[in-house]
C-alpha cells in the first residue's frame, strides 16, 4: 500500500439527496439557514438494512458528494467576510475534495426513504454515508471560531 497519500480514493454512492434546490445559487448557506426546508434521502436498496435502529435519532449526519463543483482555490473571500481566508478555515463548497457534511433533522423513514429538513444541498448530490448526530460525541467547550468571532450574532 502506498503511504504517500497519492493513491486514488474511490466511493461508491449508498443513495442520493433530493432537495428542491436545483443548483448551487441562492441554496442556504449551512442547514440552519435552511431551516425547515424539506427534501428526502432515497437511500439504495442494497443499503436498506443498514437504516436499522436510525428512526430513533432526530438528527444525523449527511457526507455527500458536491457533484456540481468545479475546481477550487486555496485562498478565498468567504460570504461573511471581505477578506481572503484559507480555504480549510472556511466552509466554501469549492475544494480539492469536495465532501459537503450537513446535519439535518430526520422526520421519518419509510422503507429506504429518509424524509429530512434544514437542508443546504443540491438535488441529486450523491450520498457518501450516514452517520447519527449524538451531541455528547462531540463537546466543545471553550470553543473558538476564529474569523468568525463576533459575527454569527453569537
Amino acid at each position: 500500500m502506498d503511504r504517500s497519500g497519492t493513491e486514488p480514493i474511490i466511493y461508491k454512492p449508498i443513495g442520493v439527496i433530493h432537495t428542491p434546490f436545483k443548483e448551487p445559487r441562492g441554496i442556504p448557506i449551512q442547514p440552519q439557514r435552511g431551516r425547515d426546508v424539506t427534501g428526502t434521502v432515497e437511500v439504495f436498496e442494497a443499503y436498506e438494512e443498514a437504516l436499522a435502529d436510525l428512526a430513533g435519532f432526530s438528527h444525523i449526519i449527511l457526507l455527500y458528494h458536491l457533484h456540481l463543483s468545479e475546481g477550487y482555490s486555496l485562498k478565498v473571500t468567504p460570504f461573511l467576510d471581505t477578506e481572503l481566508r484559507g480555504l480549510f478555515a472556511t466552509r466554501a463548497p469549492r475544494r480539492p475534495n469536495p465532501i459537503g457534511l450537513s446535519v439535518v433533522r430526520l422526520d421519518r423513514i419509510d422503507g429506504c426513504t429518509l424524509r429530512i429538513r434544514d437542508l443546504d444541498m443540491v438535488d441529486g448530490s450523491p450520498l457518501l454515508d450516514i452517520k447519527p448526530y449524538v451531541r455528547p460525541f462531540d463537546p466543545a467547550e471553550r470553543l473558538r471560531l476564529g474569523w468568525l468571532e463576533g459575527r454569527l450574532g453569537d
